[in-house]
């Protein structure tokens, strides 16, 4: 599944509540860990990031793992990766687009601890309006719904917070 919005969007929050509550055999791939912590890279037309979540995803895939991909993941950038993800999944996929206006990101930015990291002005900058990917099924959650409302929209609509008795076959982890 990927959990694509803007900064601020909540987008990291709902990941890691989806991933807590799931259990294991959930693997979170989190953008900003991996470009920002690991390689230390600028979000970049010419960045190695893409290629390291691309890899890191299908490690966890063909390892038996459901995998939470979580991020900005600007379209311009990374939809050739995402497709290529999705193509290449065997199993059920899905996208889910955070749609929050950039005043509401900037509101809940302030309440975080990064926002001694980064200013409004930065992301400002960084915004990027309904950035949807328009891949079949992506769904569009809308910036009212609560942190809850999200993370249970989701587990419904994937049928990761249910328990492994009602998962489908298909959707067991295999770690």
């Amino acid at each position: 599944m990927v959990i694509r919005g803007n900064s601020g969007s909540g987008k990291s929050s709902v990941a890691r509540s989806l991933r807590t509550r799931a259990g294991r055999g959930v693997a979170l791939v989190e953008q900003d860990y991996l470009r920002r912590v690991l390689l230390r890279e600028r979000d970049q037309p010419d960045g190695v990031a893409p290629a390291l979540i691309d890899q890191t995803v299908r490690f966890c895939l063909d390892h038996g793992y459901h995998v939470v991909l979580e991020g900005i993941l600007a379209a311009s950038r990374h939809a050739t990766m995402i497709s290529g993800l999705l193509r290449a999944h065997r199993g059920r996929s899905f996208v889910f687009y955070l749609d929050v206006s950039l005043d509401e990101t900037l509101r809940r930015h302030a309440t975080r601890p990064q926002s001694a990291e980064f200013s409004g002005e930065d992301m400002r900058g960084w915004y990027l309006p309904h950035d949807l990917l328009g891949v079949d099924g992506e769904r569009i959650v809308p910036e009212h719904f609560t942190l809850d409302q999200t993370v249970t929209c989701i587990e419904t609509a994937t049928g990761l917070g249910l328990s492994s008795a009602a998962r489908p076959e298909e959707d067991q982890p295999t770690r």
